[in-house]
């Protein structure tokens, strides 16, 4: 099992904003600096959908597909289990959750890294965990912020 790590921001925007843009698959490489491009996408998002995005990250890039676990509208609430599409028995759980507050809406992700070989397991996730941690995640939320404040 692995860790679980998270971040939270306050972000502007309606919370149902907030959400819709977090679980708009065509628009994640909008946020996401590490995603390059959507290459599959549902037709509909919900639990069981999968989509596959192109990832650049550790000066590798590589396919990772995603698979929605749950999609709770009401509650804000969006996890899917993410793996590289190779084979690689390794994952990562990321969970997602918009709450409205005073000033727009507070933005929590967490994740858990599961390594299951023995690279990964010995160096990779160490490695992956500390460039999501210091880099990779505050930069997507603090870009997320971005495309949800208006132009002035």
């Amino acid at each position: 099992m692995g860790a679980r790590h998270s971040v939270t921001i306050e972000v502007p925007g309606d919370a149902d904003e907030v959400f819709d843009l977090v679980i708009d698959v065509d628009r994640l490489p909008d946020w996401n600096a590490a995603m390059k491009r959507v290459v599959e996408r549902p037709a509909v998002l919900v639990p069981g959908s999968e989509w596959v995005v192109e990832f650049q990250a550790l000066g590798r890039t590589w396919l990772s597909r995603s698979r929605v676990e749950e999609l709770d509208r009401h509650g804000r609430v969006f996890a899917y289990r993410a793996a590289t599409d190779d084979g690689n028995p390794s994952y990562a759980r990321w969970r997602w959750q918009v709450e409205p507050d005073a000033r727009g809406s507070t933005v929590t992700i967490g994740w858990d890294l599961h390594p299951q070989t023995f690279w990964r397991r010995v160096l990779l996730a160490r490695v992956r965990h500390r460039q999501l941690r210091r880099t990779e995640v505050p930069a997507s939320l603090d870009a997320l912020a971005r495309v949800l404040t208006p132009a002035g």
